[in-house]
């Protein structure tokens, strides 16, 4: 199988840098018209995979909002993962999973085995023991063809001291986990392992420059409702515009069910003039 890199480039170039996060509020559900029950989340995350495939490249479910249902939860996001792989969709799972040893292996193999019952193209990971910590999950990737996408600078304003905060090196912790990511890309592709900036963060402020992002994969978001613009895309990340992946979540999916469609068209060909 092509490495997660080369098939996110070539989806990025054939369908645009949007990507939908199938984020199944209460709020959200109950404007379905669906009950906040893991049948309701299923059929959610469902009807949003139909509405995506064909008009997005990516999705991006949050494991939290399934999870939150147990083990029934569970059963509905396998649902949902399978169905939108099947799709033809790169699947992110939004679970920011990290630790050391043996656990985060476990999680690695939880989300990056080919044939797990919650297998997805890429995951979400927490470095804060270091990226270094990462080396099974990163080894797992790297054998099926897999992503990885490191938190490095969030756009919550709880995070702004620890990620702002400078190092022994002299740079932020966050560049660092980005100089520490883009020294594991090989050659002049797009790397399989990316890397966390929220779309509403200046990237200034973190010490974290656009040409050190050139050949990682950015999954960005706060698109929407969080206030960053679409049509801002190629100013908030310059040269680093074309490995982009710009997640839109709760603004879109307010348009409900018979809405998505449209709303994604709209949005997926504001982001592609954008990049």
């Amino acid at each position: 199988m092509p490495d997660f890199g080369s098939r996110l480039a070539a989806v990025l170039s054939d369908r645009g840098p949007l990507c939908l996060g199938i984020d199944a509020h209460p709020f959200l559900l109950a404007q379905w018209g669906l009950d906040d029950s893991p049948a309701g989340a299923r059929e959610f995350g469902l009807a949003a995979v139909e509405a995506a495939a064909g008009r997005v490249g990516v999705v991006k479910p949050q494991v939290a909002f399934f999870e939150r249902h147990g083990s029934a939860g569970y059963s509905a996001l396998e649902d949902v993962l399978a169905a939108a792989r099947e799709s033809g969709l790169l699947v992110i799972a939004d679970a920011k999973r990290g630790d050391i040893g043996s656990t985060v292996e476990a999680y690695g193999q939880a989300w990056l085995t080919p044939g797990s019952p919650l297998e997805a193209d890429a995951l979400t990971v927490v470095a804060y023991q270091g990226v270094g910590s990462l080396g099974e999950p990163l080894a797992l990737a790297r054998e099926h063809g897999k992503g990885l996408f490191v938190l490095a600078a969030t756009s919550n304003p709880e995070a702004v001291a620890t990620q702002t905060a400078v190092r022994s090196s002299g740079t932020t912790v966050a560049a660092g986990v980005v100089d520490e990511v883009a020294a594991l890309t090989r050659g002049s592709a797009l790397g399989s392992i990316g890397v966390v900036i929220g779309a509403t963060v200046a990237l200034d402020d973190y010490g974290v420059s656009p040409e050190s992002l050139e050949r990682i994969p950015v999954l960005a978001p706060g698109f929407g409702e969080q206030g960053a613009r679409l049509s801002d895309l190629g100013r908030l990340f310059g040269s680093a515009s074309g490995g982009v992946v710009a997640n839109v979540g709760r603004g879109i999916l307010r348009a409900g069910r018979a809405g998505l469609a449209d709303a994604l068209s709209a949005a997926a060909a504001e982001a592609r003039a954008a990049a």
